[in-house]
């Protein structure tokens, strides 16, 4: 087969995958339990929010100490979703 392929790691193996379970941490610990989510539209207005801290702002010590998307790459990508701005 051609193109990427989906790999799973083992049950009970986190250290195989270290980088997705330190984001993950860091996602749970900085935003999920800071929260109580009264609804999924609020749920995903602030992820987005701390997603795009996380990003360009928050620094990340594998980079210098540099947020990972600098303030000066223009922001195409960053939109809250629909269901946000939809009130």
């Amino acid at each position: 087969k051609v193109g990427p392929q989906i790999q799973y790691i083992a049950p009970g193996s986190p250290w195989e995958n270290g980088y997705c379970e330190s984001f993950n941490g860091k996602l749970r610990d900085e935003c999920l339990r800071q929260e109580i989510f009264y609804s999924l539209r609020e749920a995903q207005t602030v992820i987005a929010l701390w997603q795009n801290t996380y990003n360009r702002v928050r620094p990340h010590s594998s980079l210098g100490y540099r947020p990972p998307a600098p303030v000066t790459v223009p922001d195409r990508a960053f939109r809250l979703p629909m269901a946000a701005t939809m009130q």
